[in-house]
């Protein structure tokens, strides 16, 4: 499949693969490619409110050469399987997958970049991945997955105290559920114990990418803010680590996880400018 000369502004397909098939959405640029992109999504609701700001990202890098390539995971979006029947194993195959459907139809320098914990998945599949990723994209990357499962599961335990007027279980009460194979729904997800321990053991900090530059979007509050304490020890250590690493602030909303949909333009503009720049 060529991803040259194309008059639609992106492309649906299914890519085949184990335990099914995999939905993705091709954004080809308008002429000559000059790079490739894989983009990775966050977990569960996150990645509905930010289609819209992964979409025009995409199309922002589509329109400087890059064939971008947005891939649900397995038992994500409209990707076979079920989220109750997810792996982290299963998805770190599906990075190599769209790793290896880039290389041979679009190019075979590939930025991979990753939303939340799809910023974690990014740095924690690509030793695997043949080829490497060039480098790293990450936006609002997850800095630990035991506090992202300790707030996923606090969902469940507000959605008790709604209905209920009191919850039927706490966080460490649910963890011990979880910790002992039990599935758990938590706002329409099935959540496996088999997921939520591997993502509960999972630290950015020990996955640096050595040898590979890395840009780091945060967004904050408002201008002129730095760096939050926690993301800024890991980003110490990465540098200490010798990865390439230039991090960003950018104003905006947290897109992610607004009640409604909304955008962060800016963070459009800055990461446009900042791959253009040649910075990854």
């Amino acid at each position: 499949m060529s991803v040259t000369n194309r008059l639609a502004s992106f492309e649906p397909f299914f890519l085949a693969a184990p335990g099914g098939e995999r939905f993705c959405l091709l954004h080809a640029p308008p002429g000559a490619c000059h790079g490739a992109v894989l983009y990775l999504h966050p977990f569960a609701e996150e990645m509905n409110k930010s289609r819209r700001m992964a979409a025009q990202q995409a199309r922002a890098l589509a329109a400087m050469g890059f064939a971008v390539l947005q891939i649900d995971l397995f038992g994500c979006g409209d990707s076979s399987g079920d989220f109750a029947e997810a792996s982290w194993d299963a998805w770190r195959d599906d990075v190599a997958l769209g790793m290896r459907w880039l290389q041979r139809n679009a190019h075979d320098e590939i930025l991979v970049w990753g939303l939340r914990l799809g910023a974690l998945l990014a740095v924690d599949a690509a030793a695997a991945c043949t080829p490497e990723p060039k480098g790293f994209v990450l936006w609002q990357p997850v800095l630990a997955g035991e506090s992202m499962l300790t707030q996923f599961l606090r969902l469940r335990v507000a959605s008790e105290m709604l209905a209920e007027s009191k919850a039927r279980s706490g966080v460490q009460e649910l963890r011990a559920g979880l910790a002992g194979g039990s599935t758990i729904e938590i706002a329409g997800y099935g959540l496996t114990g088999r997921l939520a321990m591997a993502i509960d053991g999972l630290r950015l900090q020990d996955r640096a990418p050595n040898g590979k530059p890395v840009l780091w979007f945060e967004i904050v509050a408002e201008e002129g803010r730095e760096l939050p304490p926690a993301a800024r020890r890991i980003a110490d250590a990465w540098i200490e680590r010798g990865v390439a690493l230039d991090t960003r602030c950018v104003a905006g909303p947290p897109f992610w996880s607004t009640p409604e949909i909304t955008d962060c333009q800016a963070l459009v503009t800055a990461t446009s400018r900042a791959v253009a720049a040649g910075v990854t």
